[in-house]
């Protein structure tokens, strides 16, 4: 019998959004691809061989204020122009130049708005994205669904059968798959709404998933999963994955988000998951405010009750992993291999900087600490790489046990 230890290894990627400021506004307003260049250098540096390239509107264009939005985006990529075939070949040199890939591009807003020029608006940059990515090779891009606020959550399926789909049919056109992050979105608005993002939980993606079967786009519908909104919902990654296995649909996360979320369980204790309800600052005189500042509040439905976690900076608390209180990463990237249908090989693991107490705009300061948490990822995937090839190649085909039970689905 020949044997070998074969590990498979995902390809670890950085979200741009991690550092927004790499390039100063006024440097890259007038050369806007020089965002994109300095950033794929700035992940060579760190040792990092892809990105996950973030597209966002323009701050002068955005309908969000800068002011009430809790994780600011980054237009790293800038599309007030069209991206043409000569400013994909200026950022091919540099991909060329500095060995660092695309895993894919990222776009996230709510393409589900109830207003109809917003809407618009929003669905005419995604086709810059899609069609950037087209021109740089790219296999997807990353982003919501969102939510129509003024309908119910069985509205807002038909909405997305009559306006997302149309997208999605885009996407296949220029032969591309579109990744939907799962956060909720809580503080999206200032409503009273918890899920506004629609795609939110297994349950609500296989509904979608089958709309999309009937109209032909499948295939683009798939799922970047972040489990640190797992984790704010309660749930735990290997339950998620299992259910999908269960269901038959293990084929439908095809990306990972690196980030996690600590739970406070003072929190917890005063509002539950629901989040704080009341007297958070959002309204004003009985209407929401017009302030940008206080509509900031509303994301007290989620800080409240979490904090993002950039990976590497929480304590190691093997009792928060079984509360389900923040992620276990070593069980996240064993899950992944074991109950998921997923080429590993080929599959990006996007680290993803959003510790507000962390979220530095110097270069030289935040540098090192991103290359830390890239580094950790790096290590707890080829841990689980090990592991995997170990318990599920080797020992098998030694017809030696594995020992102990592990991490179990659904356990109370």
């Amino acid at each position: 019998m020949s044997l070998k230890y074969e590990p498979q290894h995902m390809k670890l990627s950085i979200l741009t959004a991690a550092l927004q400021e790499l390039t100063p506004r006024e440097k890259r307003d007038p050369d806007p691809d020089l965002a994109v260049e300095e950033w794929l250098q700035f992940s060579a540096d760190m040792n990092c061989p892809y990105i996950q390239l973030s597209a966002a509107l323009h701050p002068d264009e955005s309908d969000v204020p800068p002011e009430a939005m809790l994780d600011p985006v980054a237009n790293t990529l800038d599309l007030r122009q069209p991206f043409d075939q000569a400013r994909a070949n200026r950022v091919l040199a540099a991909m060329d130049s500095t060995g660092v890939g695309l895993s894919d591009l990222a776009y996230f807003d709510n393409m589900l708005v109830h207003d109809n020029a917003a809407r618009q608006k929003k669905m005419d940059f995604m086709l810059r994205v899609f069609d950037a990515a087209a021109l740089l090779g790219a296999e997807a891009v990353c982003g919501f669904v969102g939510r129509n606020v003024q309908l119910s959550m069985d509205q807002n399926l038909d909405m997305f059968e009559e306006v997302f789909v149309p997208l999605l049919k885009e996407a296949k056109a220029r032969g591309i798959s579109y990744r939907v992050e799962q956060c909720p979105m809580p503080g999206w608005n200032t409503s009273d709404a918890w899920h506004n993002n629609i795609a939110y939980a297994p349950g609500p993606w296989i509904a979608l998933h089958q709309i999309c079967e009937k109209h032909g786009v499948g295939d683009q519908f798939r799922i970047h999963y972040d489990p640190s909104h797992a984790v704010l919902m309660g749930q735990d990654t290997r339950s998620i994955f299992q259910y999908l296995k269960d269901q038959g649909y293990g084929f439908l996360i095809s990306g990972f988000h690196v980030k996690g979320q600590v739970t406070d369980s003072v929190g917890v204790s005063a509002w539950g998951y629901g989040g704080q309800t009341m007297q958070r600052g959002d309204w004003i005189n009985g209407q929401p405010s017009p302030n940008p500042a206080d509509q900031l509040n509303a994301w007290k439905k989620q800080v409240v009750l979490c904090e993002h976690e950039l990976p590497g900076t929480a304590r190691h608390d093997p009792l928060a992993y079984l509360q389900n209180r923040t992620v276990d990463w070593l069980d996240h990237q064993l899950a992944a291999r074991e109950l998921l249908d997923i080429d590993i090989a080929n599959t990006y693991l996007v680290v993803e900087h959003e510790y507000p107490a962390a979220r530095i705009q110097d270069k030289a300061k935040l540098g090192p600490l991103l290359q830390g948490s890239v580094d950790f990822c790096r290590a707890i995937d080829e841990a689980a790489a090990a592991m995997y090839a170990i318990q599920h190649k080797l020992l098998p085909e030694l017809n030696i046990p594995v020992q102990g039970v592990g991490r179990e689905a659904y356990r109370s």
